[in-house]
């Protein structure tokens, strides 16, 4: 099976309006930054992001908002988005906000094909309204379900034509486990190596759950508040 398109574009060319897509990344690091430009020149509308949040205005899942190209959030952060703030307060956005332990368990959840976890996060809190709740050892527990992902997209540092996966520091966030979780899962790579070069025991994500790779180019890499130490 050959696993390699030649860009973003045609890595992207199935998700279609109303599609639920998972899509990696903590912050501004480790973000799928040439598949979002793709869906954004694509026009693809109505779509369920599940991200732990949305970028910022001019980067991210933040260029999709403003382009009205998101129907629902599902994350654990509005973060420094101005325009997901206001979209949130404003009712023209469906927001589910989570905890983000759970948002990661969730995902986990669904690449392990489990249908729902329980979770001590959220009891006794908005975040259980609705939800069934079990107490185990005298513990209550929230019942939180996995995720139905059509599409999970992320972003690795490098990668082979197998789809086998390494992720570089802190890009190692949700993109592993998202990687795992999407019924078609979507990989772009700074660099990109013919099958067997990468050392096994450094593998992140093997290659079984990638379903398409491509090499990805002119990454920002942004970093979202620069802090120094005073002199």
């Amino acid at each position: 099976m050959n696993k390699v398109v030649s860009n973003a574009e045609e890595a992207i060319r199935d998700i279609h309006d109303g599609a639920v897509i998972m899509l990696g990344g903590f912050g501004l690091c480790g973000i799928p930054e040439n598949s979002i430009a793709a869906l954004v020149k694509k026009g693809t509308k109505n779509l369920t992001c599940i991200s732990n949040n949305a970028g910022v205005d001019d980067f991210g899942i933040g260029l999709m908002l403003q382009t009205r190209q998101v129907k629902k959030m599902i994350s654990s952060y509005v973060g420094e988005n101005a325009e997901f703030e206001r979209q949130l307060l404003s009712g023209e956005l469906e927001v589910e906000l989570i905890p983000q332990g759970t948002l990661a368990t969730r995902c986990l959840a669904s690449a392990y094909g489990m249908p729902a976890v329980f979770v001590r996060a959220g009891v006794g809190t908005e975040v259980a309204i609705g939800k069934e709740t079990r107490t185990f050892d005298g513990i209550e527990y929230l019942l939180e379900h996995a995720f139905n992902a059509d599409f999970s997209i992320v972003k690795a540092w490098k990668g082979d034509t197998h789809g086998n996966l390494i992720f570089r520091k802190t890009s190692r966030n949700f993109n592993p486990m998202m990687a795992m979780s999407g019924k078609i899962s979507i990989a772009e790579v700074e660099e990109l190596v013919p099958a067997g070069e990468l050392e096994p025991d450094q593998i992140h994500v093997p290659g079984i759950y990638i379903h398409r790779i491509f090499k990805g180019s002119d990454y920002e890499k942004r970093i979202e508040q620069r802090t120094v130490r005073k002199r």
